[in-house]
This record gives structure tokens, C-alpha cells and sequence, in this order.
């Protein structure tokens, strides 16, 4: 069947009913596609989502846990009391250590569809994946905030000047890349 027979009216089809019954189909896919806008803007925020998810994985959270692995770790283990607390502390960051790897590789795997959906282009997103990224993740804050956090603060805590040690490392990591840039080639 052609586009031109769909207008034509069937044998012995009052040509009227025929007529009325292009309009119905007309409006029909008229009004499917008054759904568009709202599909449109739908995709515009998937785009935007999935742009900016993968900016805040590589600006916050690789960041955050080379932050932590380069000057907090070492800051913790370096004041633990040797014995029981030092050993607590190494199973400890072994752990989150060994958990950032796990998340940063989980995050491999979605990633080449989040690139694709933020380029407006058709992907497969394994939602088993992640939702498995951030339930893991959940664990991994949740066990980070109750156990080593705590314990962080009591062995930093007995001497200020730790604390203060590990404060400026962290404000010179931030601090100099920026003044290098803002003074790039007067120096």
C-alpha cells in the first residue's frame, strides 16, 4: 500500500466517512507529537546530567580521593600510636583505599555511556551498574564518616600542630596551582 492509497476511499466507502477518518488519524499523530517539547527538554536534561556527572567524577571525586590518599591517610598513620592504633589505621585506609579503586572502576564502565548520552547520542545505561555504583559508594561514605573520621580526629586532635600540618598541606596544594596560573611566565 502507497502514501496515496491511505487517501483513497475503499470500494463502496462513503467518501465522507473516509475523510473523517484521515482526520482522526492526522490529529492522533498530532497530538503524539505535541508530546515532543516535553521529550525534548527531557533529553536536554539528560544531556546536562550525564555532562555534568562526568565533570564532577573527574574534578571532585578522583580529587577528593587522591586528596585523601596523598595528605590525609599519610597525616592519620604518620600520628597513630604505634601497635593497635597504627595497625587499625592501616586496615582502615587499606580498606578505603581499596574502595576508591572499586568505585573509580565501576565508574570506567558507565562512563563511555554517560559520554554518549551527553553528546545527545542513543546509549545503553546499565542501571544495575549504577545503582550499584552508588549503593557502593553510600557504604563507602558511611563507613568512612563513622570509623575513620572519628578515629582521625582523636590522633590528629592530641597535637594541634597535625592538624594544622595536614590544614596547610592542603591549602598549599590548592593555593599554588592557582598562583602559579595567575603569575604564568612573570616568574
Amino acid at each position: 500500500m502507497s502514501s496515496s492509497d491511505a487517501f483513497q476511499p475503499a470500494p463502496g466507502e462513503d467518501p465522507l466517512d473516509h475523510f473523517s477518518h484521515c482526520h482522526d488519524g492526522i490529529l492522533n499523530q498530532l497530538h503524539a507529537l505535541a508530546e515532543l517539547p516535553a521529550l525534548v527538554r527531557a533529553a536536554a536534561q539528560a544531556r546536562q546530567a550525564a555532562a555534568d556527572a562526568l565533570k564532577f567524577f573527574r574534578d571532585v571525586i578522583h580529587e577528593h580521593h587522591a586528596q585523601e590518599e596523598r595528605e590525609l591517610f599519610p597525616a592519620v598513620l604518620g600520628s597513630a600510636r604505634a601497635g593497635d592504633e597504627q595497625r587499625q589505621v592501616q586496615q582502615i585506609v587499606d580498606r578505603l583505599t581499596r574502595e576508591h579503586r572499586e568505585v573509580e572502576a565501576e565508574w570506567a564502565r558507565l562512563e563511555p555511556a554517560l559520554r554518549d548520552i551527553a553528546r545527545g547520542r542513543d546509549a545503553q545505561l546499565d542501571m544495575d551498574a549504577f545503582e550499584a555504583l552508588v549503593h557502593r559508594y553510600e557504604g563507602h561514605a558511611a563507613y568512612e564518616e563513622r570509623e575513620f573520621l572519628p578515629l582521625s580526629e582523636t590522633i590528629l586532635g592530641r597535637d594541634d600542630k597535625h592538624k594544622a600540618a595536614l590544614g596547610l598541606s592542603l591549602h598549599m596544594r590548592h593555593a599554588l596551582p592557582q598562583a602559579l596560573a595567575r603569575y604564568r611566565g612573570r616568574i
